[in-house]
């Protein structure tokens, strides 16, 4: 039985590498923006659900083939803001960045809502802020950037 099991587990394995070989043999290099612009929901369920998104795209590409940036504008802005108490947000948010993720926060949502970034936001920095979310989006399109709103 023991030797069964083990010859699965490497069956499960090698089929897995195997995944992951022809996933990078298939895509090319990419540049990806996500959009989020809507609340997070019962428990952030639509923040975790679009992080899962940009996780998997990282996981079916591979970090080192991806350009890609999260804009936030409006409700959107309530997945750093969320992510200031809740740490599920923040483990989630610290790990695509440091997998090369941009997280781009739009400074007319700040100035119209009165939100502080530096107090009210999880990690973000004076040069996260973009002047506008959604020309943010229009000029990374032009950029070549794929558009993506989960």
């Amino acid at each position: 039985m023991r030797a069964f099991l083990l010859a699965a587990m490497a069956a499960m394995m090698t089929f897995a590498a195997s995944a992951v070989a022809q996933a990078q043999d298939r895509y090319q290099t990419q540049r990806v923006v996500y959009h989020i612009n809507s609340p997070g929901g019962e428990g952030d369920g639509y923040y975790r659900a679009s992080m899962r998104n940009v996780q998997n795209h990282i996981n079916a590409v591979g970090a080192e083939n991806l350009e890609l940036a999260v804009v936030m504008h409006g409700n959107g802005i309530g997945l750093v803001a969320n992510a200031v108490e809740n740490t599920e947000l923040q483990t989630v948010i610290a790990s695509l960045k440091g997998q090369g993720v941009s997280f781009l926060v739009c400074a007319n949502t700040l100035s119209g809502r009165g939100i502080d970034y530096a107090t009210q936001l999880y990690d973000v920095w004076e040069a996260d802020i973009v002047p506008s979310g959604v020309a943010e989006l229009s000029h990374l399109q032009a950029q070549g950037y794929t558009y993506i709103h989960p």
